[in-house]
This record gives structure tokens, sequence and C-alpha cells, in this order.
């Protein structure tokens, strides 16, 4: 063989193996969706339609029920599969039930196998990978988002838009960064600024303005499921209002998100955690509670974990975990056991289905507080700042403590009501048992309990046994609630099993156990001082409070719950006990996982693929309509695949690393990107090829949320009011609509400026939300909901046309336009600007001027009816009440474009 020949047969092979590498089948893009679409269903995670299933690569490689291989990497030929998608018999070829697969999906599919049928993690898991951005990207864009953008319009022959008239822009970014529109000065204070930095400094501007943090925080109440109430039928009142200021707080400080999230999900185990940390954890206090009689309080206790696990993940991971609590995930590489690790999480904490929400967080009187402040004082004074602040937290929280669920064992008790985990009904010659006590640094317990009759009683803290050492005793008197009195403890005891018995005088004594408070010492041997200070805790510990919020804590290591695994979901069927961990599918570096602290570290670690591409996505739909993926809700299997792949993982790992977790800073570039800047004007050619805006030449047109419509109709018209924080509010809403059962609680319209405050204070309760905001997609709360789909309906015309804050923000600002000097033209022209923030069109300006000179003839004839709609003979004030009605109910006003 000559050498040319030789060389010309190598050049040959190595053409025919670089154009095999060409054509290698990618999985995730083009096997993945064949299996989705026409397999999963009964081959999946749970269902696995004769022993083969599609999950599991090792599922899809085993035998089947009929002992043949479903697949046989690198042999088609021999795989099962292949057989029979191409069976001709219709009741033997599969998808059963279907149309059969394409030509092109069977050879997809054997190429595949033949080429070793090799599994791929699924894009989301993957881990994100930097893109090269070319600086020298010509014609378009200021940053790198455009970019991306720019190479995807061009890719299915689009051009971008113009950037969006002045006036269209700054009312534009006014709404997305701050919720509220700009004001006529306002907006021509923009257009007329000569600077080249102009909107680069009006988004600077707007993000560090407080009304910042009000309208993000309204995106995060709907994923935290907050509402002032706790659900189910009863659906009774809650306190938790604190913890939406400190969202409003956290955005406007540009708290990293990383924090922002560590704080919500265990604020409570972070080192000396202060108010605002113990406050944030309320996140996951959001969950209902059933106060309804006869309810087992162990179901619903475990129905807020569930919740509590299925948010976390849908909030920071886009997946459905909820699917695995009955079974393995019928989509997704995620096991039916692995759920109940996440559940070992947030099995552990304190609170319980009760109606008192106990832990909760106190804020005291101003008298209270000041011995509070000076018990802190004494404390740091003898000790550190850090002990001071354990006391203090000790005082407010009234944790750790042991409550009747944790008593080891017990005589001559009742659990009071409803299962066994409210109070118990103690009886002469009771006792309880705590078991392995850790007495280290205690020389005191503090009974928690309610003794209504005269009779006294006394308790016994015996060690080791009934017949043990006395270590503590008490004289328990009448009282009229629940108090906390102090058992003092002599003993050298380090660990020890304490009996708490009971006695009295009385054969019919009777008194109510709620559990007992662990403390430590204070640091200090002085016992003069230390008696005055500990007179101050027993004060404060039963000291009547001001405000309280519900918080997690941690239950104590010696009293931890155990957590198994539920056989099909049901509690009531234990099974296998678990440890805390997360599915192997996200553990790639076999991270050991001890507490809920472990875990929301690992949601905002490097390790995590998910968190920032979730979280960016999230501020993207936001801004532009939509996300990168449209599912917000889902990055799993089944969920959409992301429209600029490049995009979104570029954007989170600058998010998670070139900026620090900086919310704003992601949201800033957001805005500041050309892509952001279009014009939403739609060409023939652009709605042809792309109607639905996928590859973004265009400004999206999107209806403003619930909120924002009445918040901007409350801006325009001078009612909006600017105050910020403090408890819930009630505006007007119609009789009858709030029905309230088992409570005497009313609907009471707010007083004075209250009445007009953001939509974000407006009282939620979960059975009965406020109308208007429900009739424009708002969530009841009840879950955590990741997006909002825009509905059209006749109700929301009816709402805008006649809801009483909607009309009387057009009597408002009815009654600025009368007091201008002008004919009608000039009162709608300035109305239109006033509202609208630009121009009036000519055809416009007839129309309503017609309208407004129509309905002033109309009530010189019916002047009965415009005293009933403004409550006065001024037939001026109703003609321009309907224009302004008219005017806020354009489709230009309730829509961003």
């Amino acid at each position: 063989m000559s050498f040319y020949r030789i060389i010309s047969l190598y050049f040959f092979s190595f053409l025919l193996f670089t154009s095999c590498k060409e054509e290698r089948i990618d999985f995730n893009a083009q096997v993945r969706p064949i299996l989705n679409k026409n397999c999963i269903s009964c081959h999946g995670g749970v269902k696995q339609s004769g022993g083969f299933g599609l999950v599991f690569r090792e599922n899809a490689l085993a035998k089947t029920i009929n002992n043949k291989i479903g697949i046989v990497p690198g042999h088609p030929k021999k795989s099962e599969m292949i057989a029979r998608v191409i069976h001709k018999n219709p009741e033997m070829r599969m998808p059963l039930e279907g149309e059969p697969l394409s030509k092109e999906e069977i050879t997809i599919l054997t190429k595949w196998i033949e080429q070793g049928a090799e599994w791929q993690e699924h894009w989301a898991y993957l881990e994100p990978q930097e893109s090269e951005v070319a600086v020298d990207n010509p014609g378009w864009g200021v940053n790198e988002i455009d970019y991306f953008v720019f190479n995807k319009m061009e890719a299915h022959d689009l051009i971008p838009n113009e950037e969006a008239e002045a006036r269209d822009l700054v009312r534009r970014v006014y709404l997305d960064l701050i919720g509220i529109p700009p004001s006529p000065e306002q907006i021509n204070a923009f257009v007329t600024d000569p600077s080249d930095k102009v909107y680069e400094n009006l988004v600077d501007t707007l993000l560090q303005s407080p009304q910042y943090g009000e309208r993000w925080a309204t995106m995060w109440l709907d994923l935290a499921r907050y509402a002032d109430s706790k659900g189910y039928e009863a659906d009774r009142a809650r306190e938790i209002w604190q913890y939406r200021d400190w969202v409003i707080n956290a955005f406007n400080k540009d708290m990293p998100f990383n924090q922002f999230t560590i704080e919500q999900l265990a604020g409570d185990l972070l080192p000396n955690p202060t108010k605002a940390q113990y406050i944030a954890t309320a996140f996951h206090r959001n969950t209902l509670n059933n106060g309804e009689g006869g309810t087992d309080n162990e179901e619903y206790r475990i129905s807020s974990v569930i919740d509590r696990v299925n948010t976390t993940w849908e909030v920071w991971q886009s997946t459905t975990m909820s699917c695995v609590q009955c079974h393995s995930h019928p989509y997704d590489p995620i096991r039916h056991e692995e759920y109940y690790t996440s559940f070992a999480f947030f099995n552990n904490t304190a609170d319980w289905d009760v109606p008192t929400e106990y832990p909760i967080y106190r804020d005291f009187d101003s008298l209270n507080l000041t011995q509070l402040q000076a018990v802190k004082k004494w404390v740091a004074k003898v000790s550190s700042v850090s002990e001071a602040n354990k006391w203090e937290n000790f005082i407010r929280i009234q944790e750790p403590k042991i409550r009747p669920e944790d008593f080891s064992e017990s005589y001559k008790t009742i659990h009071y009501n409803r299962s066994g985990q409210d109070y118990m009904e103690i009886y002469d010659d009771a006792y309880v048992k705590l078991e392995n006590v850790d007495l280290t640094n205690a020389d005191r317990i503090y009974i928690n309990y309610r003794q209504r009759t005269n009779a006294k009683g006394t308790v016994l803290v015996k060690k080791d046994s009934l017949n043990g050492a006395v270590i503590g005793k008490r004289v328990l008197n009448k009282t009229h609630k629940f108090v906390s009195v102090p058992i003092v403890l002599k003993t050298d005891s380090k660990t020890a099993d304490l009996y708490f018995e009971f006695t009295s005088q009385t054969t019919d004594y009777l008194c109510f156990l709620d559990g007992f408070l662990f403390s430590e010492k204070l640091p200090s041997e002085k016992k003069e001082e230390t008696f005055g200070i500990y007179k101050s805790i027993d004060n404060l510990l039963n000291a009547q409070y001001k405000y309280s919020t519900p918080v997690m804590v941690e239950k104590p290591g010696n009293f931890g719950r155990l957590t198994q695994v539920f056989d099909r979901g049901n509690w009531l069927v234990p099974g296998d006990t678990v440890q805390t961990d997360i599915p192997k599918l996200f553990n790639v570096n076999n991270k050991q996982f001890k507490n809920r602290l472990d875990f929301a570290e690992w949601l905002v670690s490097e390790d995590n693929y998910l968190t920032g591409r979730v979280i960016v996505n999230r501020f993207w739909a936001e801004l532009f309509g939509k996300g990168i993926v449209l599912t917000s809700e889902d990055f799993g299997t089944l969920g959409e695949r992301p429209t600029h792949p490049e995009l979104i993982d570029w954007l989170a790992l600058r998010f998670s690393k070139e900026w620090n977790w900086s919310m704003k800073t992601l949201i800033r570039n957001m805005v500041l990107s050309a892509t952001y800047r279009q014009s939403a004007v739609i060409t023939p050619k652009t709605k042809q090829i792309d109607p639905d805006n996928k590859w973004l030449a265009r400004s999206s047109r999107v209806r403003l949320s619930a909120e924002q419509i009445r918040d901007q109709a409350l801006a325009v018209s001078g009612l909006l009011s600017n105050k910020m924080y403090g408890p819930s509010v009630m505006p007007y809403q119609p009789e009858g609509v709030w029905t309230v059962v088992y409570s005497d609680d009313k609907w009471e319209t707010s007083p004075n400026k209250d009445a007009y405050r953001r939509g974000l204070y407006t009282y939620l309760r979960r059975s009965s939300p406020y109308p208007s905001f429900i009739s424009f997609d708002a969530s009841e709360r009840e879950t955590c909901l990741s997006r909002r789909i825009n509905t059209n309906t006749p109700i929301q015309a009816l709402v805008t046309l006649n809801d009483p804050v909607y009309f009387e923000a057009a009597m408002n600002l009815a009654r600025q336009i009368e007091a201008i000097d002008g004919d009608n033209k000039f009162k709608v022209e300035m109305a239109y600007t006033k509202v609208m923030g630009k121009t009036i069109s000519p055809d416009k300006l007839n129309v309503l001027t017609n309208l407004l000179e129509d309905t002033r003839a109309y009530y010189q004839v019916h002047k009965d009816e415009a005293h009933e709609l403004v409550k006065s003979d001024n037939l001026e004030l109703a003609s321009l009440t309907i224009m302004m009605n008219v005017l806020m109910n354009m489709d230009e006003f309730i829509v961003k474009s």
C-alpha cells in the first residue's frame, strides 16, 4: 500500500470519526423530550409498567417482568424498548393507546442506544457554565444581557425594537422598581434632563427609595404565603405583620440573598440571634393553624411541616417536592425516602398546632421594656453582651420549654381537649417524668401552670425515681391565667431523670400544666444581686406584651423528635427512621447535614446549582412578564426549558459570585439593559414570528398586579398614604363580604389615611381575602405561589368601574381638575396627563371631551342621579368623576407597556 493511500485512508477514517462525534445524540435536547412526552407517565418513578422505568438508568437497563431487558446499551436490536415502539401489533406497540412515535423519534432513540444509552442529568441539575461574552457585539445593546438576547433574536430572524418613548419608559421603570407611577413633575424632570446618564441616575434613585422595599416585598410575600389569619374553617386572626416589615426592610437594605435565605430558614440557629433574625424565621410560621375543636394537633403539626418542606423546595429550588410525599417522584430522580430526610430538617421545631401559636417573640410596653433593659445591662456588666442577649431571648420567647408531648411518663393526668400536645390536667398524687435532663448549669426550672381553685397544691421535684431525693419544691397557688413560676433546684448532678410529683390536701385538686421552662444560672454568685434580677425575670415572664410574632425555635437535643418515613404519605403508618439529608441528586459532594442551618447554608452555597438560576428567573419574570424559564414553580423534567439557557446561567453566576447575592445589583443590570428599555410596539413580522415574545424583540405588555392597580389609582388621585410598617389595615370593602365564624371579629374600615395605604398593608384573611385583589388574581396565601397567572374577566372591569375605592379616587381627582381654569378640552388634557403621564392623542381627546359634555348634559336632566353619585348638587363634579372613572379603566392605565 502506497504512502499516499495510507494517508488518505487515515484522513477518511478521521473524517468519519469526527462526523460521528458531531452527530452524537444529546440526551437532554433530543431524547428526554421524547421520553417525557410519550413514555414517562407509564414508566416513570412511580408507575413502572412491565417493570420498566425510565427515571433512573439502572431501572431502564434492568430486566423487565417478561425477563427481557428494556435497554441494552450499544444494541438497539436487543433492546425491548425499540422492539415495542416499532411493533406492528397495536396492542403491543408503545405507547399504548397513543400515537406511534415518528420515524425521526425512533431514529433518535435507536442511535442513542447504539451510542451507549448514556443518561445526562436534566439541564437544571448541571453546574452552570461560564459563557464567553463578545465585547465587540455589533449594532445593539448596553450590557451583557443584551448580547445573549441579541443572539437569540438573530437566530430567529428578528431585530430589536427602538427604545421606548421617554414618558412610557419612565412610567415603566417607576412601576417596576417602586410599584407606583411617577407624578407629571417627575416625568417632566426625566424628559427634560439632557444628561447621558439620566436614565441610569433615575434607576439608582428608585433603588434607594423606601418604596422599593414595599414593591418587591409583595412578590416575596406570595412565596412566603403571608397572611393575617391562621387559615382553615375558623381562620382566626394571626399577629405576624412584623415579618412583613422585616421583608420590606431586607429589600431596602439590599440584604444579600444568601443572608436573606439563612435568616428566614434558620435565623434562630445562628450564634446569638437578634430580634430581627428571630422575626425572619416567621417565614415558616405563615403555615396554617387549625383552631377548630376536635382536631388532632399532631396531624396538623405534621401538615405544617409538610408545607414547610414543599415551600422551601419550591421557593429556592423550583422543585416539585410535594410529589414525593407519597411516592418517588414520577419524573425526577428523587426517591420517596428522600422526602423525609428533608422533613427531618423541619420536624424538630418547638411549635405545634394550638391556638396560642407558641413560641412567639414578645414586644413589651415601655414600662416592661425598661425592666428588661435593666436586666440586660446587669448581665452584660457581670458577664458579656452575648450573655445578656441570651437572657433577653429567653425572657421574650420563653424557650426551651418542655411540653406534655415530651413527657416520657405520666400518672393521674389527662391530656386536655385535643391530642397529646395541649396542656395536661393534673390531679392530686399525679406525677410526670422527664428523662435525661441536663442540669449542668441550672439552678431553677419554671413550671407553667394555671390553677383556678383556691386549694393549694405542691409540686416536688425528685431525682431519678419517685423515691429519689427531693431537689426542688414549690407551692402552687390560685391563678387567673397560665403563669410561669420558678422551682429552685439544689443538686450537683450533671444529668438526671426528673419526677414532678403533685400533691394537695384536697382530693378534688386540679391544675393545668403546660410544661416546664428551662433556664441557665445567672452569671453571678452574689445572691443579693441575683435575687433582685431573678425577681425582675419572673415578673417579665408573666408580663403582658404589646405585640407578638410567631417564630421558629429548635427543640432541645435530648427532647428532639424522631423522623420516620410515612408509608404512602400516611402519618399514621410510620416506617423507617431517617436523619436530616438532601436527595442524592443534589448532594454532589456528599455533604453531612445536622440541622436547618446546614440546609439553609447549602441552599446558597457553591454546591447548589439551582438557587441562583431559580431566583434570577423570579426577578426576570417580575420585570419582563414571564421568566426565562416560564414555569417559575418547576425547573424539573416536566418544566419548560429556558428560552435563553446561557443567559440564565450567566445571570446566576454573576448574582451568586461577582454581585455577592445583591438583589439590587441584579435588578439594576436587568433594567439598565437595552432589552428592558425596548418599545412594546409590535410589527406584523414580529407578531408572526414570535407572537409570545419568547425572543424579546420588544417589551412585553403586562397587566399590573392587583395591589399595583389599586395603589396607582390612589397615587394619581392624591389619596395614597406614604405611611410604612405596622399592623395591617382595613380599607373600605362592601358590607357582608367578611363573615367570621367562631369569633366577634369585624371588618372595621381603618380611620383617616390608614384606609389609603399601599395594598401590601391590607389585612388579608385567608378564607375571605380582599375582594378586588382576588378579582385581579392575587393569592389567597394558603400555599406558596410562585407566579400569578393573569386572567381577563368581566368581574375585573366591574371592580375598577364600581368599587368604592376606585370611585373615591376618581372623585378626588375630579375635584382637582374642577379647580383648574380652562375649557372642557383643556381639563381633559390635564386629567389625562395626570393619570397617564403623557400627552393625549387627538382621537382620545375628542372621545373623552364628548363623554364629558354628554355626561354633563345627562346630569342636567337627571340631577338626582348626580346627587346620588357625589352626595352634592355639584353637577360639574359628577360629570368629571365619570370621566376620571373612565380614564382609570383604560387599558393603558392598568397595563405596563
